[in-house]
């Protein structure tokens, strides 16, 4: 019996959470889903996720929320992760960061692991351990467990992303790449049996400049003064990939998905 698992696009704002109220319930029942993962990265106001955040969207249906380089950008993150068996951050944080770099999750009679790790190019605030030396350590715990691993890889480029496809090809499940937040259309599965995908894209506007209003976005380009991003409404819709596993804990195929949100809220600032 195969073994479905939705990887969510990263969670931007108001609008991705609406849009998980919304479509992730129908989307679950059209496809039959067992499983979800989502990035929360840009949950709370486009910056990080904060605890009242993750609370709900743990109560709307995901399973577990993968984070990021924005990690503890919400204060509140610092003591609530810990105590937060469904929220992971990247595993190759320093020793005695609060929260977990991976998990094993129950589901039916299987047991699914869940890693996170964070790439090192193109972050100018961040730097942690190489991730390509913590993987192999992680999975061989894992493996003492299960036989599904997913990894949702948070990588600013391409080819550090595809060098991870490849170093783990048979080795995990599938690879989510995330932080782009532009939907891949590259979504397959690898030679010896690892589905991949370079990016999951984004939840909440499909318009918009990685889900926030342009206009905030190009001015401070234009004149190089920081300013705080609005968040956007045009256009809804999960974004993502369906995972279907077999018995075997390889993928059998691997699908980006784009889930309209035909709904529009009343109340455009709660």
């Amino acid at each position: 019996m195969s073994l479905k698992i939705l990887a969510i696009g990263e969670i931007v704002g108001k609008p991705g959470i609406f849009c998980i109220k919304k479509g992730l319930k129908k989307l679950k029942e059209e496809f039959e889903i067992n499983f979800v993962i989502a990035n929360g990265e840009g949950t709370t106001g486009g910056f990080g996720l904060g605890k009242n955040h993750s609370i709900q969207l743990h109560k709307l249906g995901i399973d577990v929320i993968t984070l990021g380089d924005k990690t503890f950008f919400k204060k509140d993150m610092v003591s609530h992760i810990g105590n937060s068996s469904y929220i992971i951050r990247p595993a190759n944080y320093p020793p005695g960061t609060p929260g977990r770099g991976w998990r094993v999750y129950k589901v039916g009679d299987k047991n699914i692991g869940v890693i996170s790790l964070l790439g090192q190019s193109g972050f100018s605030r961040i730097h942690l351990s190489n991730p390509f030396t913590f993987i192999p350590d992680i999975i061989k715990r894992l493996k003492e467990e299960t036989d599904i691993i997913i990894l949702d890889f948070h990588a600013a480029t391409t080819a550090e992303k595809y060098s991870m496809f490849f170093h783990v090809d048979g080795a995990l499940t599938a690879v989510i790449g995330t932080h782009s937040k532009a939907l891949s259309a590259d979504a397959s599965v690898f030679p010896k049996g690892t589905g991949i995908i370079c990016d999951t894209g984004r939840t909440g506007s499909s318009t918009g400049v990685g889900g926030l209003a342009p206009n905030v976005e190009i001015e401070q380009f234009l004149t190089q003064i920081p300013n705080r991003s609005k968040e956007w409404w045009n256009d809804l819709e999960i974004q993502g990939a369906i995972i279907e596993i077999n018995d075997e804990g390889k993928t059998e195929s691997m699908k980006e998905i784009r889930y309209p949100i035909e709904e529009v809220p009343d109340d455009r600032a709660g």
